[in-house]
């Protein structure tokens, strides 16, 4: 596996190492190195070899630094000489580029230190947004907006795409929808070109919803419809060429869509907030009467469930959360 040195001036490296844990759970052979104020270049150097050192593959190092011709950036590229056919250096280190890293480590554990670099530049490029839009350049809001992996325009009705049915990524229960973990990880995992907000009460709250979208990666369109519309677009052959990544706030939404045509096989469980009449049955999942009631009519129609915040969390047994809820409810 690639290690990855996170080398800063002050304390950024490690603060940026805190929000990556946060969004994408702990990480192996990473290491975040500082350069403080009352220490030189030969202080971060050894830090870096320390790192270096503690990895499993030595062979194969990644250097993320903060500042392009900084004394961190310097001492890297003193150490990467004689490793350039495996090393590699990028600057201007942001948090989109530490995620994209991860995610490349995950999905390919033979992955080079060089395909990492190629591959977080463009995700750490794009992580650079502004709001409102009309203060972007014009060129890169022009790129943008041409840039679609899927057909633009109004289609007409009745008109077939692929083979005429959506195709569901990912289908999750967060009662936080669209945030950090599943803008980045669960994304770059599953790589839909449509995120879908199921959810009546959204739909009509146009703060939660201009918030939502906002929050939506790069190159990845986000709506937010009410349950019935997303019923409708499930039978919409328009949308054969579409992978959706549904998110619902609820189990008793999720239930209301699959019954009514949504063809959902699995459920990610990512979180349920906790409210009154409701129990915890873990750090992120709190359970009612009700919920345990929905849960037992998706098992009954043959869901199933993957309990993960992030993709490389361990899966929980389902079963066991909602007896264990059950029986604490009484």
């Amino acid at each position: 596996m690639v290690g990855i040195i996170l080398a800063s001036h002050g304390g950024f490296a490690t603060g940026i190492l805190q929000s990556a844990t946060m969004v994408f759970g702990e990480q192996p052979n990473v290491a975040a190195v500082t350069l403080m104020p009352s220490e030189g270049p030969n202080d971060i150097k050894k830090k870096m070899e320390d790192a270096i050192a503690s990895f499993d593959d030595p062979e194969q190092v990644l250097f993320l630094v903060d500042l392009l011709g900084g004394t961190p950036y310097n001492q890297a590229n003193g150490l990467i000489d004689g490793h350039e056919d495996k090393w590699a250096i990028v600057a201007g280190l942001n948090l989109p580029m530490l995620i994209t890293a991860y995610s490349e480590r995950m999905m390919n554990e033979a992955v080079t230190a060089h395909e990492i670099a190629v591959a977080i530049y463009g995700p750490a490029k794009d992580g650079v947004k502004i709001t409102p839009d009309t203060l972007e350049p014009k060129d890169t809001a022009t790129a943008a907006a041409t840039t679609s992996a899927e057909p633009q325009g109004a289609i007409p009705e009745g008109t077939v795409l692929g083979d005429g049915h959506i195709k569901y990524v990912l289908a999750r229960i967060d009662s936080r929808l669209l945030h950090g973990q599943v803008a980045t990880a669960w994304t770059k995992t599953v790589q839909p070109t449509r995120i879908i907000v199921v959810s009546d009460d959204v739909a009509h709250d146009d703060l939660r919803k201009k918030l939502i979208m906002s929050a939506a990666p790069p190159g990845v369109k986000a709506h937010v419809v009410p349950i019935d519309k997303m019923i409708q677009v499930a039978k919409d052959p328009r949308f054969g060429t579409t992978k959706a990544m549904l998110l619902f706030e609820t189990p008793q939404d999720a239930l209301r869509a699959i019954e009514g045509g949504v063809d959902i096989k699995e459920l990610n469980i990512g979180s349920m907030a906790h409210s009154v009449g409701k129990v915890a049955v873990n750090k992120v999942l709190s359970l009612g009467k009700e919920d345990v009631a929905t849960f037992d009519k998706l098992k009954e129609r043959g869901i199933t469930f993957d309990v993960r915040k992030v993709p490389t969390d361990s899966k929980e047994d389902m079963n066991a959360i909602i007896e264990k809820a059950r029986a604490e409810l009484g």
